[in-house]
């Protein structure tokens, strides 16, 4: 017969597991006190660059991406509040605001004639020209908008961001600054309209492959919220959505 081990033996092995135990935990301790030590001294390195840098962060659109970008790799983010050491050192906090309050003006400006639909392109046409013409003004990129817009979703609902296509181009991504959400069909009808900035029926049913009471009731919709006109003295009832109508370059 096999000899069972003793207690002397249990206990032996029982204290040889503590110590592993312990070790394991010792070794977490300071891989976490490394790693610590590491992001402190990461965020040091990132103050004393942001420092060193204020102005061309503040003033050149394409390096305040980069900034952000790096920001966020460590989870800093310069913009969770208009004060604060981020807010002092750089501006920063203050000038996403400052968009941000822009931004609400321009779109309840507009909000009438587009029904809370506008493209990124026209918006940030429109706030250059309000911003004024001093270049620190004119300095604000696509980027900066929507930076500016996700910061207010502490409102709630109201300001959303609808990509139309995978694309850089400010043409294909709509501005939303009205309560509610448009669905996958409200955006499908939104892609259709885009080129020519109007649609009807047929052509829905023909690009889409809907029957006639799907696109109507989609189109019905988006009238009801003041996406769509209709143009009812064409041959064909057609469909306007003035949030892609071309600005014009003169305008008051």
């Amino acid at each position: 017969m096999r000899k069972r081990p003793g207690i002397g033996a249990i206990q032996k092995q029982r204290v040889e597991q503590e110590r592993f135990r312990g070790k394991a935990t010792e070794l977490q301790d300071n891989v976490f006190e490394q790693m610590s030590n590491q992001m402190e001294k990461f965020r040091t390195n990132l103050e004393n660059f942001a420092s060193k840098h204020r102005n061309e962060i503040k003033k050149n659109p394409a390096f305040r991406k980069q900034f952000q970008e790096m920001c966020a790799s460590i989870g800093v983010d310069p913009l969770a509040s208009s004060k604060g050491f981020w807010s002092e050192l750089l501006g920063v906090g203050d000038f996403y605001y400052e968009i941000a309050v822009q931004v609400i003006e321009v779109c309840m400006a507009t909000s009438q004639r587009n029904g809370g639909l506008i493209t990124l392109g026209e918006l940030r046409q429109k706030l250059i020209k309000s911003r004024g013409k001093a270049q620190h003004h004119q300095n604000i990129s696509n980027d900066d908008i929507i930076r500016a817009i996700k910061k207010l979703k502490v409102l709630g609902s109201g300001f959303s961001i609808i990509s139309l296509k995978d694309t850089q181009d400010s043409s294909d991504v709509l501005i939303r600054s009205v309560p509610g959400e448009l669905n996958a069909d409200h955006t499908e009808v939104l892609k259709i309209a885009e080129a020519q900035a109007f649609t009807s029926i047929e052509t829905l049913k023909c690009k889409l492959k809907w029957d006639d009471v799907r696109c109507q009731q989609i189109i019905n919709e988006l009238i009801r919220d003041g996406v769509a006109w209709v143009d009812e003295q064409s041959t064909t009832k057609t469909y306007w959505f003035p949030s892609f109508f071309k600005p014009l370059i003169n305008e008051g």
